[in-house]
């Protein structure tokens, strides 16, 4: 569910930035800012939520935050892995492209794409979301 989620999610951020980068007038300028920030705020939601999920999981096994975030190690699938890289790879190039393309506004510096680079938040929270509920980690180790 989750990495249908961040597809679907991801595609919106794409088709949204490159009808705004191509387009540009009024309305496209406040889509992609409102779709940029909504997709931001998801990020950090199920960011927060994944880290306290992994923090209850922490008192019975070895969690980290390669592991949680970055789904690093055995945590995930080979495919669960891949698709959750390459919605975040692509969250990062269409952030930075949408804000090269077009850095400015009505000829003043900066511009309303700039907010794509906001958006891999989504792809971290989520990998963190999707790792502490479904990852695999190893059990903790007893102390002595």
């Amino acid at each position: 569910m989750t990495q249908r989620v961040n597809v679907v999610l991801t595609a919106v951020f794409v088709v949204v930035t490159t009808l705004a980068v191509v387009v540009f007038d009024g309305f496209w300028r406040t889509s992609v800012v409102v779709a940029d920030l909504a997709l931001f705020a998801v990020g950090v939601v199920t960011f927060i939520l994944g880290y306290f999920a992994a923090v209850a999981r922490s008192r019975s096994e070895e969690i980290s935050v390669a592991g949680v975030f970055l789904l690093g190690g055995d945590v995930a699938t080979k495919r669960v892995r891949s698709v959750m890289w390459a919605c975040l790879s692509v969250q990062v190039a269409v952030g930075l492209a949408g804000a090269i393309l077009r850095s400015s506004t009505d000829g003043q510096p900066g511009s309303v794409l700039a907010f794509g680079v906001l958006v891999p938040m989504l792809g971290l929270g989520l990998n963190g979301w999707w790792a502490s509920r479904h990852g695999t980690f190893p059990p903790r180790a007893e102390r002595k």
